[in-house]
């Protein structure tokens, strides 16, 4: 330090070569941000991810995105301890009774823990988040079944006044017609 004192009437400048470092850094902060989901995803083993992906596969009869289900598996290696164990014994008792969709097999899910994580499984999916709780984890909107289903009839509501549903007035003609003769 100078020891020096800054008058308060001087005004700070800023250099360009000082302004392109601070954007650069903040584009290559927001990029790093960008690759957490990404980063966070790799943490669930593959193999569980695809058992994961099997089971659900077994429990619903939709088209499951492996994205969503590498979020929900992520979190049910959180939640349930032995997910492994549990993930092995429900495609087992499915390929006992060559079961291929749900109702070929469910009843013979016993009651208790193994019932419990493929009711959990279920509503993960057509929910899209982990629970009814606040605390819950949110794995997807979009892509949740409940939503899905409805997709192709609900449009997204929007109180723009070209937004996709135009709930206001109709758009009028920038100028007007052209006589014709």
């Amino acid at each position: 330090m100078s020891g020096r004192t800054r008058d308060p009437n001087e005004k700070l400048l800023m250099s360009r070569r000082g302004l392109l470092l601070g954007s650069a850094m903040v584009l290559g902060a927001g990029m790093a941000a960008s690759l957490c989901p990404t980063i966070s995803l790799a943490a669930v083993d593959n193999g569980v991810a695809a058992r994961f992906m099997e089971l659900s596969n077994l429990l619903i009869n939709h088209q499951l995105s492996p994205a969503v289900g590498a979020r929900i598996a992520e979190t049910a290696t959180s939640q349930y301890q032995n997910l492994s164990q549990m993930l092995d014994a429900i495609i087992a008792i499915a390929e006992k009774k060559q079961g291929t969709q749900v109702e070929d097999f469910f009843a013979d899910i016993p009651d208790g823990e193994l019932k419990d994580f493929a009711h959990w499984v279920i509503f993960a999916w057509y929910s899209g988040c982990s629970s009814e709780k606040r605390d819950a984890t949110v794995f997807t909107y979009e892509e949740a079944l409940t939503f899905k289903t409805t997709s192709d009839i609900l449009t997204i509501p929007s109180y723009g006044i070209s937004g996709p549903n135009q709930w206001t007035r109709p758009n009028l003609p920038l100028s007007a017609p052209m006589p014709t003769f």
